[in-house]
């Protein structure tokens, strides 16, 4: 039977999780330079528009269809949504010796296309993440183009590695070989999110190589309370990615709630404790990234920790992100907006420490850790999942973004990104500086002309 508590929490989680994606440009938008504003935020609002076509017609059944192809990806049961109509989800016990095992104690009752609607906002902001490792210097739509490509080829696999277990679209269905087979642990998306992401931004960062003037110039932020709107944003549709990922509204979705609330505050401090000891002043730029870190670290682990190891993960995560995006600087790769020192890193961090604080007393589908009397076999299989999606994704984005640049189609003018890049690839501008109104409307449903600023500008010459 339909569950109605659940369904409501889902969906309502779903659409927290769409949120992220305009979050996320904000957070972005805020750093960049003031003439690449606005193809920084087009870069992550045309995510939503491509993934969500896309997801439709195939990369919902790639992801979540029978495993096939040897275990690589899903069947085409689902193209198009076919089958999905009508249909519920979901593990009516726990998971036991007969039974397939799971990562949480999974929904009875929950409607597929509500899973349905709920993974694609996870499909949409991963390629969105990426954005920031080539700001100020990409063509919007050999970026798109980026997106089509990556999201069929490295996202949609890796869901199925990782998000796709046994037993939850039906009865017989087959999962992933991650999420099965290794049994490593991600509650919502360390290693098929963050890592995936912050693989591909390292990759693209070295095709698309630096940007003019970097190092000595690296641009300073345009507006910084637009980062800490953005990051705000960004915590609060996590709510929906974290407890959302509990697929239920019980006690397992609080406890990541609870989680991911603690890990990002503790990270907020770890972060600038580093600032202040390194600099000697903590910054408003550092206290959104710290926040960011934390909710990246907390990711996979918020159902599988304790309050208490959440606070660790989370403080551990924001000074190790503080130190990690001083690294581009010393291996000579210009991730303009951080994306490896925080979701590389930071997805990294979150992953590998299950393994010491994990605990079956908050979970009993999850893995006691080190720290738990578990041993080393956790970590080792948080290790070998984290290794295989950072890999996999490094080389499939670095070819794909190779391709595509060589093509002609990736990286814009040197005199474009000196200009700027708002005006060559969108024919706009964020900011006028220049005229005495404003609201003026779009340029071209308004010409120059006509505005009120260029007339008395005529009558005065």
């Amino acid at each position: 039977m339909l569950n109605a508590g659940d369904t409501a929490w889902v969906l309502a989680s779903a659409a927290l999780v769409m949120l992220m994606t305009p979050g996320l440009a904000f957070f972005y938008g805020g750093m960049v330079r003031a003439k690449s504003v606005l193809n920084m935020l087009m870069m992550n609002f045309i995510a939503l528009a491509v993934v969500g076509v896309l997801w439709a017609l195939y990369g919902f059944t790639m992801s979540f269809g029978d495993d096939a192809f040897g275990g690589f990806l899903g069947n085409f049961h689902f193209a198009g949504l076919e089958n999905t109509f009508g249909k519920l989800a979901g593990f009516a016990v726990a998971a036991t010796d007969t039974t397939p095992a799971v990562a949480w104690p999974g929904p009875d009752g929950l409607p597929v296309l509500a899973f349905v609607m709920f993974q694609l906002m996870f499909a949409i902001i991963t390629p969105a993440l990426i954005s920031g490792a080539i700001a100020d210097r990409a063509k919007f739509w050999g970026w798109t183009l980026f997106v089509v490509v990556w999201v069929t080829v490295v996202y949609f696999p890796v869901a199925h590695w990782v998000f796709s277990f046994n037993g939850f679209i039906g009865e017989n269905s087959v999962g992933g070989w991650i999420a099965n087979n290794l049994k490593a642990l991600d509650f919502a998306g360390g290693t098929a999110v963050h890592i995936n992401a912050g693989a591909a931004g390292l990759a693209l960062a070295i095709v698309l190589g630096k940007r003019k003037g970097w190092p000595k110039d690296t641009g300073r932020p345009h507006n910084v309370p637009f980062v800490l709107l953005g990051a705000s944003l960004l915590w609060f549709g996590w709510y929906g990615f974290n407890a959302g990922s509990a697929l239920a509204a019980n006690d397992l979705a609080a406890v990541a709630f609870t989680n991911t609330t603690v890990a990002t505050a503790a990270a907020v401090l770890g972060w600038l404790v580093v600032e202040q000891i390194k600099f000697g002043k903590p910054t408003t730029l550092g206290a959104a990234s710290g926040a960011v870190a934390g909710l990246v670290a907390i990711t996979p682990a918020c159902g599988f920790v304790s309050p208490l190891g959440a606070i660790a993960i989370g403080l551990i995560a924001g000074a190790v992100c503080a130190l990690a995006i001083s690294l581009k600087f010393k291996f000579g790769f210009d991730d303009s907006l951080d994306v490896v020192g925080v979701h590389l890193v930071g997805g990294i961090v979150g992953t590998l420490l299950i393994g010491f604080f994990g605990t079956t007393s908050v979970n009993a589908l999850g893995a006691d850790g080190l720290f738990y009397g578990g041993g080393l076999t956790q970590l080792g299989r948080q290790a070998a999942a984290a290794g295989a999606v950072l890999a996999y994704s490094f080389v499939l984005s670095f070819i794909i973004g190779f391709v595509i640049k060589k093509a002609g189609g990736f990286r814009v003018s040197a005199e474009d990104e000196v200009s700027g890049i708002d005006e060559a690839q969108h024919a706009e501008s964020a900011y006028d500086f220049t005229g005495t109104g404003g609201g003026l409307g779009h340029p071209n449903t308004i010409p120059v002309k006509s505005t009120p600023a260029a007339k008395l500008e005529e009558s005065k010459a």
